[in-house]
């Protein structure tokens, strides 16, 4: 059965960078589409980013386009999330999921395996 595990979040001044990692264990990695996801106190969990199975294909919300980039090593069976020019409204839960549609949307239905998460705050 599939583990994810989220690594790398802390606090960050604005304009920072932080890389998150999720690491997978249990099942190759590669069988799946991952998500990265998002809470803020009091709000819904929303999208952040998605790859596919192979990381050709990947797909962005408006709020961190050009500023995040989603990657992912099989091999490693780790998944990144590289977060440039942090700002305040960042600051959320960021979990990682895994989902068997080789090319994930943002239907969070489709995601069979979570992550515990890891906390961002970007504060001065």
């Amino acid at each position: 059965q599939l583990q994810l595990v989220e690594s790398g979040g802390n606090l960050v001044q604005p304009g920072g960078s932080l890389r998150l990692s999720c690491a997978a264990s249990g099942s190759p990695l590669d069988y799946y589409g991952i998500g990265w996801f998002r809470q803020a106190p009091g709000q819904d969990r929303e999208g952040v980013s998605l790859i596919s199975r192979s990381g050709a294909s990947t797909n962005y919300a408006n709020s961190v386009k050009g500023r995040f980039t989603i990657s992912r090593d099989n091999a490693k069976s780790t998944v990144y999330l590289q977060m440039n020019s942090l700002k305040p409204e960042d600051t959320a839960i960021y979990y990682c999921a895994a989902t068997r549609l080789p090319i994930p949307t943002w239907g969070q239905s489709q995601f069979i395996s979570w992550g515990q998460g890891t906390q961002v705050t970007v504060s001065s």
